[in-house]
């Protein structure tokens, strides 16, 4: 069965960073009007059109108003019970839900469009994509934890998470250099949130993140790595709960929390205060750390990329940590970095150093496109409200 798109709408982004990018824009079809207070992205995946001319036309404008009959991509963040993409039905949106706690900063805004748009167009089919899927690929050693086997049945692993990122960076090292795309990888996500992912032949080996989106490094207000002592600690000596460990743990630390200045890496760069160099020397320090750790997983290294907000744009960020990888025979070259690359080391250099914008919107509409021509070969597709997919 074929199918014709003449339009790809993609994607409901995070709600953190449809903010930081200044987009929240209202969006009216058949006069029902989705609620003001979620945070959305509509952005046309046009890449996906002009790579596929010949099966897809190209994308026309959406006009104010329009009832729309499109499949609704949304980036979801934890997937314990998924793999791959999936159509959201009943079902699915119940798991999702009871996923909430181990993604508080994510999960609730991705969860709160798709009800919205099942409110606002209940016929549409929706289709949930997930950060943790690419890691999937990692060693069964490489997600565990040493806890209790009952509590490794309940699933209780480390899934890491910025997948849809390293899905598209992996599909993309072929553009840097030919032969990266079967080399030993670490990719460095830096950005608000952060994390490292080593990756051999384009797949996952081991990344920093595990449970939740709150293991590994210093983020931006997450703390990072954490000696569990340390809640205990607070438990018994400060009375604290779960909530409130929540709210110091994924609101309160990181840059912000050592600093006392900013969660912003930018600002904290142009500050002359002791405790915002101090934040971002530690920054540095656990990427330099865990660059180490990755590097064993891989049993080598062959190349590091940057890519995330920082990651792209911070020079001055790139070069402390290439700066601490000059073990690893990485030698930068301080021209490319200043200009932002593609390449950041010199001819020399054992082991090169790129950036690489991410774009997890166009792996958001690769997936949707996908699942959409699937179903609709396999019989039609169900909408949002369907109680089985």
């Amino acid at each position: 069965m074929s199918i014709e798109i003449p339009f790809f709408l993609a994607a409901f982004y995070h709600c953190e960073l449809a903010t930081a990018s200044g987009l929240g824009q209202r969006y009216r079809s058949s006069d029902a009007l989705l609620p003001s207070t979620v945070v959305r992205r509509f952005a046309l995946a046009r890449d996906v059109f002009y790579r596929r001319r010949d099966r897809i036309k190209r994308p026309r404008a959406v006009g104010a108003g329009e009832h729309l009959q499109l499949p609704q991509p949304d980036p979801g963040v934890h997937s314990l019970h998924f793999s791959e993409p999936v159509l959201v039905d009943t079902n699915v949106l119940t798991k999702l839900e009871a996923l909430v706690p181990l993604a508080p900063l994510h999960q609730p805004h991705s969860l709160a469009v798709i009800r919205a748009v099942r409110d606002a167009m209940p016929t549409l089919p929706q289709i949930a994509c997930f950060d943790t899927a690419f890691h999937r690929t990692q060693p069964a050693v490489a997600q565990a934890f040493a806890l209790p086997r009952r509590l490794t049945d309940e699933s209780v692993r480390r899934y890491g998470f910025h997948g849809l990122s390293y899905e598209y960076i992996a599909s993309a090292l072929p553009t840097l250099e030919p032969g990266l795309a079967d080399a030993r990888v670490i990719v460095a996500h830096l950005g608000s949130g952060a994390s490292m992912c080593a990756m051999r032949g384009g797949r996952s080996v081991a990344t920093t993140m595990s449970f939740t989106p709150l293991d590994g490094l210093v983020m931006g207000t997450r703390c990072g790595n954490l000696d569990p002592g340390v809640l205990l600690y607070l438990m018994d000596r400060h009375g604290l709960d779960a909530r409130a460990l929540e709210k110091l743990l994924y609101h309160e630390s990181g840059l912000l929390g050592v600093s006392g200045i900013s969660s912003d890496m930018r600002t904290l760069l142009a500050s002359d205060e002791p405790s915002a160099k101090e934040a971002i020397e530690l920054f540095v320090y656990r990427i330099g750390r865990e660059l180490g750790s990755l590097a064993a997983a891989l049993g080598g290294l062959d190349a590091l990329v940057f890519t995330g907000g920082i990651g792209e744009r911070s020079a001055v960020v790139r070069a402390q940590i290439c700066r601490q990888a000059a073990w690893l025979g990485l030698e930068l070259d301080g021209v490319g970095n200043e200009r932002h690359g593609p390449r950041l080391s010199t001819p020399a250099s054992k082991v090169t150093a790129w950036v690489l914008p991410t774009d997890e919107d166009l792996i958001i509409a690769r997936h949707t496109l996908q699942q959409v021509t699937l179903s609709a070969r396999s019989g039609g597709l169900p909408t949002s409200k369907s109680p089985h997919c």
